[in-house]
């Protein structure tokens, strides 16, 4: 072999090399969908919530509680930041009361500084961006209106897709008896309401209709962690002031909202195990802790439930967790049950979660 043969088969080697390299390296996989987070400087006007304005129905509408005045906005956040193709923004209610007449269709790349999309006219505004890439948006009102700002209906053509609110919620922090923990208190309640559609539809039944509004307050004089009752979550002012990143305990507490489960046939470690489960296996993967093997029991409550729910979902069945939240809703809870899903009972199921875990 001559020593140009030699050069070119080793340019060759290394081209076949460098592709084989390239083909193995994966791209960033691009986000399936966005979300979207609705924000005002406007307070609501009792059930007319933020998220109707974002919910895929004309005939509802947020409205806000008193008049818009100048400088007032309506804003959408994306996480991650999209692509904007088209957008329309219709507001008003019945015959344009409540519209803007005079304002702006803006966006911006940073959620901060933002620029013009388009002016209001009859109520509505629309542009076609092409492709401009936006964290935010938002209608933003020129002059004090002399009455509410009712917001119909966003638009919305972008890349990821981002959908509309199929459980349309609004969090409200009634008051805290900190003011310190007001800021936390508001931050928390934007990831409730992220977490609240993802949570429906993990325990969505035939029938249920969820809550549209939920309060949450912080007590200094309550002594527990967290409580929810109906769609009243009461935190502890102690207790966040010195576990400010424990947002999991009230993504807990919004589980049980979803819940709305009426009667007392429930096991209380099947209640607590299921809110649970959402949370250390569905919102916060990997921060369950350490389990105690010796100690175990599958109706241990909270984590430890949580856990042998995980065992059943992924050896037995996927939906069980979704089923068994269906039937505690109905007030048709037996531990029949057990034996339907699975064809074992109970305490059998238990005691096949504890032999696994020895395994480990």
């Amino acid at each position: 072999m001559t020593f140009t043969s030699r050069i070119r088969l080793a340019a060759c080697a290394f081209a076949i090399t460098a592709a084989a390299g390239l083909a193995q390296t994966p791209k960033p996989a691009a986000p399936k969908s966005a979300t979207v987070a609705i924000s005002s400087t406007l307070a609501t006007e009792g059930s007319n919530i933020r998220q109707y304005a974002f919910d895929g129905d004309p005939a509802t509408a947020f409205v806000s509680a008193g008049n818009a005045v100048k400088g007032d906005t309506v804003t959408l956040t994306f996480d991650p930041p999209v692509s904007l193709k088209k957008i329309a923004v219709a507001t008003g209610k019945a015959k344009a009361a409540d519209a803007v007449d005079a304002g702006a269709l803006e966006c911006s790349a940073d959620g901060e500084k933002f620029d013009s999309l388009a002016p209001f006219a009859n109520g509505s505004a629309a542009a076609e961006p092409g492709g401009k890439k936006v964290k935010a948006i938002r209608i933003r009102v020129d002059k004090d209106l002399g009455h509410p700002l009712a917001v119909s209906e966003f638009t919305i053509d972008c890349d990821p897709p981002v959908a509309a609110y199929k459980y349309p919620i609004e969090f409200t922090v009634v008051s805290t008896d900190d003011p310190s923990l007001k800021e936390w208190a508001e931050k928390v309640a934007r990831v409730c309401e992220t977490e609240y559609p993802k949570i429906n539809e993990v325990l969505k039944s035939d029938g249920f209709k969820p809550k549209t509004q939920v309060t949450m307050t912080l007590r200094s004089n309550y002594r527990g962690v967290a409580a929810t009752g109906g769609a009243r979550i009461t935190g502890s002012v102690k207790y966040f002031k010195d576990h400010p990143a424990d947002v999991g305990a009230m993504v807990h507490e919004t589980v049980h909202v979803v819940q709305n489960y009426r009667g007392r046939g429930n096991p209380g470690w099947l209640v607590e195990g299921i809110a649970d489960y959402y949370r250390f296996f569905l919102y916060e993967p990997g921060k369950i802790g350490r389990l105690n093997v010796n100690t175990a029991r599958y109706n241990g409550s909270y984590r430890v439930s949580a856990r042998f729910l995980d065992y059943l979902t992924q050896k037995y069945d996927k939906e069980i967790v979704r089923k068994l939240n269906a039937a505690m809703r109905k007030g048709a809870y037996k531990e029949d049950l057990w034996e339907t899903y699975t064809k074992k009972k109970l305490a059998d199921l238990g005691a096949e979660w504890k032999e696994s875990l020895t395994k480990k």
